[in-house]
């Protein structure tokens, strides 16, 4: 097996439960991303399952069981295997089956994504879990994965990056370690050495404001001030390109009391460009427009150009429905607004997506875009309409198959 390079911070989370566990009932691991938290709690926590039990059965929980498998298992499959280990999914019942010599243990996965995934896991019982990305998952469903660890000398591993300092992990699990019988371990990027200078260099540019705080620096910091405070038009508006583009895509924000707002998206050598926009605001205009009205507004700001999908708010059913009847591809919006500011972020700072001169309504509410006081990590719900169909687009680019950009939103779970 080639050798494998750790730093000191994740040798201790590596061998915590060799060297202090009778001490430690569990270890919680924060920090910025790609700090190498991930790889080393769960290798730590594979390993030290199969060196000290057998027959048993472990929680293995992710935000998703597709985050979880994607984060998780594929980095640390191969290692086990590598080591010795047979290693066998059953996808169709979320089970990882791991074998070492003689000892034979089961891992079951689970996705926390809500309050009602707790009940995917009562009624289980574990000698070990791991949580990974724990902030990210609800209360109820970190508790219930918690109190299911009833096996003798069963432990737990948690690891996340930095959110809100009045998020309830951190309150209840890194402000209470030392009541709760937790390691706790605060990670940098200068912790993973697989990184070079270049690379800490690159991940520094990807993220501004609070993000840059969270999850470049690791800090449990508050949400406040501007929320896209790098932007400056000089720097990040440009005309529209002459010529074709290579395809078309139209963002939608719909209101009937607030405002509707749309944009017509064109991508052209990698980038996607905002050229045009519609923004009608019913109480400024005396009248609220019906769903047919807004169908027909969207044609006229399309015109001739044959648009793939359309990016619709996922709330606005009605309008959907008479989209589609009107003979549009409609795609629902991934609606995580953190995960969708960051992502537009990044799309903007490294030049994926650009707003073009004359979509002023876009412009003007990216200048006053700003985030709610009294520490929440949400934006003000004013004038905020424009942005909202530009983190749907972002997010819509993001995926895979969406032929837009690898957002480093999805490196952060890593």
């Amino acid at each position: 097996m080639e050798a494998v390079r750790f730093s000191d911070k994740q040798r201790r989370a590596l061998r915590w439960w060799q060297t202090d566990g009778r001490r430690y009932d569990a270890v919680i691991c924060d920090g910025a991303v790609r700090s190498g938290k991930t790889f080393s709690m769960g290798l730590s926590f594979f390993l030290w399952a199969m060196s000290s039990f057998d027959g048993q059965q472990f929680g293995v929980c992710g935000k998703t069981i597709l985050s979880l498998r994607r984060n998780v298992l594929q980095e640390i499959v191969p290692v086990l295997r590598k080591l010795g280990m047979t290693c066998t999914e059953k996808r169709s019942e979320n089970l990882v089956v791991v074998c070492s010599g003689k000892r034979r243990n089961r891992f079951c996965l689970f996705g926390g994504k809500d309050e009602s995934s707790a009940a995917l896991i009562q009624g289980s019982t574990f000698a070990g879990v791991l949580l990974d990305e724990a902030a990210l998952m609800p209360r109820s469903f970190v508790e219930q994965a918690c109190a299911r660890c009833s096996v003798a000398e069963s432990k737990l591993w948690l690891d996340c990056n930095p959110e809100g300092p009045n998020h309830w992990f951190y309150r209840e699990w890194i402000c209470k370690a030392r009541e709760k019988r937790a390691l706790y371990l605060h990670f940098t990027m200068a912790d993973n050495p697989v990184l070079t200078e270049e690379i800490r260099a690159r991940y520094e540019t990807c993220y501004s404001g609070i993000f840059y705080r969270r999850f470049v620096l690791g800090e449990w910091v508050a949400a406040q001030g501007l929320i896209y405070d790098f932007f400056e038009r000089e720097t990040f508006c440009a005309a529209t390109p002459e010529g074709e583009m290579e395809r078309w895509r139209v963002s939608v924000d719909y209101g009937t009391a607030n405002p509707a707002s749309f944009g017509l998206w064109g991508l052209r050598g990698g980038v996607w460009y905002r050229v045009e926009e519609y923004y009608y605001n019913s109480r400024m205009e005396g009248r609220q427009k019906t769903d047919a009205e807004y169908v027909e507004d969207m044609r006229k700001l399309i015109r001739e150009r044959k648009v793939e999908t359309v990016v619709a708010d996922p709330s606005a059913a009605s309008f959907i429905t008479a989209l589609r009847q009107a003979g549009f591809s409609v795609e629902k919006a991934d609606n995580n607004v953190l995960d969708g500011i960051r992502t537009t972020a990044d799309a903007l700072k490294s030049g994926k997506i650009v707003i073009c001169e004359g979509c002023e309504d876009c412009l003007r509410e990216m200048e006053g875009y700003c985030w709610e006081s009294g520490n929440r990590d949400a934006p003000k719900k004013e004038n905020d309409h424009a942005m909202d169909d530009l983190r749907y687009f972002a997010m819509s680019i993001a995926k895979p198959q969406g032929g837009g950009f690898a957002a480093t939103w999805v490196e952060r779970e890593m």
